[in-house]
């Protein structure tokens, strides 16, 4: 017996491997049918699914951080499904519709690129294009009414916001020179942090650890290093380390738990140096 809301066109269209993106909005459509669908996907709301849309984000980077070719198209999948529910869930409440999403971004491209669909010249820098990407940009927020910060989304991680607030106020010439001045601020934050922490309350701490963290994004903006993945790096380097010191001690017939940090440090320095021989 078929399913409700269902039809033999909608079924060969769900089970065509070739189907594209018309299949995928068959199957999110299918999904959220309040008679037919899924249970968990009709009661999400698009609140509950943005802590999704930005894990299947971060799951994209990870792929890409580790060259892990075959599974980006999967991630890349992923997240183009946040996208499709999104425009289900907008559709289902009569706000707008997916080809609304693919026609917004698409005029987007169009109207930010005027050296390629337009009748500006292309022999410029990359750093002009993005300067006039930024002034475009600019102009679409309301040009001379808009703050300067307008527009830097709250959601982003918050490293990532942080250089994009200070590349927006450098752009009107809020801005340190050098990277001097920046590692003199970042001295300076941290002794202030080192007095809350022995004078102060907790707020108080967590309030300088924000700003030391704050100059620390800043200083990678001058360095021109992206923050996050640097951190998203450091953060792989300790755990593959760490995981040699967990199979040396397992060698042994013992785990971290059965050792003490002076014995791990040396399994630590061991492991660092054990990497610098490759």
């Amino acid at each position: 017996m078929p399913l409700p809301h269902s039809d033999d066109r909608s079924d060969q269209l769900v089970r065509d491997p070739d189907g594209g993106i018309a299949r995928l909005l068959e199957i999110m459509r299918r999904l959220r049918d309040p008679v037919s669908g899924c249970p968990w996907d009709i009661e999400q709301d698009f609140a509950s699914i943005v802590p999704y849309t930005i894990e299947e984000a971060h799951e994209v980077a990870d792929a890409v951080a580790r060259q892990a070719w075959d599974e980006l198209p999967g991630e890349l999948g992923d997240l183009l499904l946040q996208v499709v529910f999104h425009a289900q869930m907008a559709t289902d409440q009569g706000i707008f519709g997916f080809q609304d999403v693919v026609r917004a971004i698409s005029d987007k491209m169009i109207a930010r690129h005027p050296h390629v669909f337009g009748t500006e010249s292309r022999d410029k820098s990359s750093e002009q294009q993005t300067l006039d990407w930024e002034k475009i940009k600019a102009a679409e927020r309301g040009g001379q009414t808009a703050r300067v910060l307008d527009g830097v989304a709250l959601g982003l991680p918050g490293l990532t916001r942080a250089v994009k607030l200070q590349k927006r106020a450098a752009r009107v010439g809020f801005d340190w020179p050098s990277t001097d001045e920046v590692v003199a601020k970042i001295a300076e934050e941290a002794a202030e942090l080192v007095e809350a922490r022995d004078q102060l309350t907790q707020a108080e701490v967590t309030e300088e650890f924000g700003d030391l963290l704050f100059v620390m994004a800043n200083l990678a903006r001058h360095l021109k290093v992206d923050p996050e993945a640097a951190l998203r790096a450091a953060n792989a380097k300790f755990s593959r380390r760490f995981a040699r010191i967990e199979d040396w001690l397992a060698e042994a017939g013992r785990s971290p738990a059965d050792s003490d940090l002076a014995e791990m440090d040396a399994l630590w320095n061991r492991a660092k140096a054990e990497e610098k021989s490759r």
